[in-house]
């Protein structure tokens, strides 16, 4: 059996990378496709040392720094690479890739991370905050995303089987495609991130900083705050905004490695997640240090986080993405924390194991191929 494994881009090791390799470990034998591929050589080995066959945006000008800025050219660049000769495509798309062209004969299986959500629900909240809501640059990025939409919902016909990665991911892609799926958790390798029973006094937040992270929110609410202690990890375009927001009691670490990530989670009393995100590593990784999290309390965090009052609680939620609230769960959880247990914490990780990601994916590929 011949496989094609089709991505958006590789161009950092984050989340869809993580989820990617995951993938390739069940096929190893399979064969890549991308738009682009500027993965560094480290990276690369945390995917079998692989290398993509890419479309002809690799080859534009400054594509390794701007390759978003070609994202109306996407459709056309994922349609013309060449999957013909495969039995099974797996799509790992949140962009472009599940567009791949493919036969009667083939079987195509999307590992759904979301619709395009800056070109779905979450347009306007994109369109703001990249400051396209106005002007002619306005229209011209609304004419392209009502574009993507059409392409987006069409290609959707092309997939024989969706995997989606939360209930919250297969309700977006039933309210988009009108499709049903499949949720197969994506795994963490909850044996890097061992536990450490020794909290120490303060909070830690991590994460890319980008608006919707919400790193400035959380940041700002802790200084209200002068009390208590928050660490942050992390880089990205809204840096300065986030570090201006600082008062004393805040520390900016920046970009740090994962090593020193993993310690600082391990000795948090709790970890802070302030984004309306689609699954979220982020949480899980928390947990499997034994780290308790207090997190908003919408999208995929709800499934991956065990709130009061639940059984064998892991966290505490706030309701809306403003400072009052995220302060509210802050004091809940100085009230609860002692029902949030590491070995609660520890529990709830176990259930998204690489081990247990491998069998329900190969199983379901198997299942769907046999059929």
């Amino acid at each position: 059996m011949k496989i094609a494994i089709v991505c958006d881009w590789l161009v950092t090791f984050a989340g869809a990378e993580k989820f990617l390799a995951e993938i390739i470990k069940c096929f190893p034998h399979a064969d890549l496709f991308a738009v682009v591929d500027f993965l560094s050589e480290n990276d690369r080995k945390l995917i079998g040392n692989k290398h993509a066959k890419t479309s002809f945006i690799q080859h534009l000008p400054f594509a390794k720094k701007r390759y978003r800025s070609y994202l109306p050219f996407m459709p056309m660049a994922i349609e013309q690479l060449d999957v013909s000769s495969y039995d099974l495509i797996i799509s790992n798309s949140h962009a472009v890739a599940k567009g791949v062209l493919t036969g009667p004969d083939q079987i195509h299986i999307c590992c759904a991370l979301s619709p395009m959500r800056y070109a779905w629900d979450l347009q306007h909240q994109y369109l703001k905050e990249t400051g396209l809501d106005q002007g002619i640059k306005g229209y011209i990025a609304k004419y392209f995303l009502h574009k993507m939409r059409i392409w987006d919902q069409r290609t959707s016909h092309g997939v024989d089987h969706f995997v989606a990665i939360s209930e919250y991911i297969s309700r977006r892609i039933w309210k988009t495609y009108r499709r049903e799926s499949t949720v197969i958790y994506p795994p963490i390798d909850t044996s890097a991130f061992t536990p450490w029973k020794e909290k120490e006094d303060f909070y830690i937040t991590a994460s890319r900083m980008v608006p919707y992270k919400k790193m400035d929110l959380i940041v700002e609410s802790f200084s209200t705050m002068p009390d208590k202690k928050l660490v942050v990890i992390g880089d990205g375009p809204d840096f300065a905004k986030v570090k201006a927001k600082a008062s004393n009691n805040v520390e900016i670490l920046g970009f740090q490695p994962n090593h020193t990530l993993i310690h600082q989670l391990q000795r948090a009393k709790a970890f802070i997640f302030a984004a309306e995100e689609d699954y979220g590593l982020l949480p899980i990784e928390a947990q499997a240090c034994g780290t308790p999290v207090i997190a908003f309390g919408k999208g995929g965090a709800l499934e991956t986080v065990r709130g009061i009052p639940e059984t064998h609680p892991t966290g505490v939620f706030f309701k809306e993405q403003t400072i009052s609230s995220l302060c509210e769960a802050i004091q809940l959880f100085e009230q609860v924390k002692d029902q949030l247990t590491l070995e609660n914490c520890l529990m709830n990780a176990a259930q998204f194991s690489p081990d247990m990601f491998h069998k329900k994916f190969t199983q379901f590929v198997y299942e769907k191929m046999n059929g």
